[in-house]
């Protein structure tokens, strides 16, 4: 089946993840979960900076990028292009990251020590 990319439905699934996570059924190497939790870290804070660049412009007084310090002007236009391109996906995708992040916090599964079997690391529910 095929999504239409227009489409309001929310392609996140930052609840989904988190609930298999929660009920054991989502679980991951110690190791992949640890880089992808990484991963998705840098990715939320490059979502986070671009959103908070995106406020700034939008509060600014009318202005020209060429206006604007040189260390930032190419932040500021990725950022307004990310944001035409994808209109709210950067406050969504705020939103789902943390999500994610959860889900492999609660779905990483610590090495077997020895004589024990292998757990999940944290609360269980």
């Amino acid at each position: 089946m095929s999504v239409d990319p227009r489409s309001p439905v929310d392609s996140f699934a930052g609840e989904l993840l988190l609930a298999l996570a929660r009920e054991g059924r989502f679980v991951l190497d110690a190791a992949r979960a640890d880089q992808a939790i990484a991963d998705l870290e840098s990715t939320l804070s490059t979502v986070r900076a671009r959103l908070r660049l995106l406020r700034i412009w939008r509060d600014a007084p009318p202005q020209r990028v060429d206006e604007i310090p040189d260390e930032l002007a190419l932040d500021v236009v990725d950022a307004i292009f990310a944001d035409q391109l994808a209109p709210g996906r950067l406050e969504l995708a705020a939103a789902e990251i943390p999500k994610y992040i959860e889900a492999l916090r609660q779905a990483r599964l610590v090495p077997p020590e020895t004589g024990r079997p292998t757990g999940r690391r944290g609360p269980q529910p």
